[in-house]
């Protein structure tokens, strides 16, 4: 086996989330995010962006795309990607359902992620280290 990294990378503009919290309310907060993540952002737009940055990251990271936004047959539910925090603050990924299924095909093991926001925009970066087969050597010509 050998030991390979993935990474993911998305910013969001965060008026964009905020019009979406003013126009839906909850009705856009249970769509796309756990009550976990829901409570953690306590209402604040820029927590909910880079938050949405962090799925979108992950979800690239996996090599799919993120359901209800004409991703594919392949996408994964924004839901079924979590980002919540350990007790010092630090996020961390915590994947649910098909996520689960589609990193377990690609070998993952372990995920970071760093969350960041300033002013108009969120970004997120996750690194997930995989354990992927051993490609077969060529035989000489």
């Amino acid at each position: 086996m050998t030991l390979c990294v993935r990474t993911g990378i998305d910013i969001v503009h965060v008026p964009r989330i905020k019009r979406m919290l003013d126009l839906y309310g909850v009705r856009f907060v249970t769509r796309i995010y756990t009550a976990s993540e829901a409570h953690s952002c306590a209402g604040r737009a820029e927590a909910f962006a880079a938050r949405w940055a962090a799925k979108e990251a992950v979800a690239k990271l996996l090599g799919v795309g993120v359901a209800g936004f004409g991703s594919g047959p392949d996408a994964i539910s924004f839901r079924h990607i979590e980002i919540t925090r350990l007790q010092n603050g630090k996020p961390q990924v915590t994947l649910h359902e098909r996520a689960i299924i589609v990193a377990r095909q690609l070998g993952v093991t372990a995920f970071d992620v760093s969350l960041s926001h300033d002013g108009d925009y969120a970004v997120a970066s996750v690194v997930a280290l995989a354990q992927v087969p051993d490609a077969p050597t060529p035989s000489p010509l």
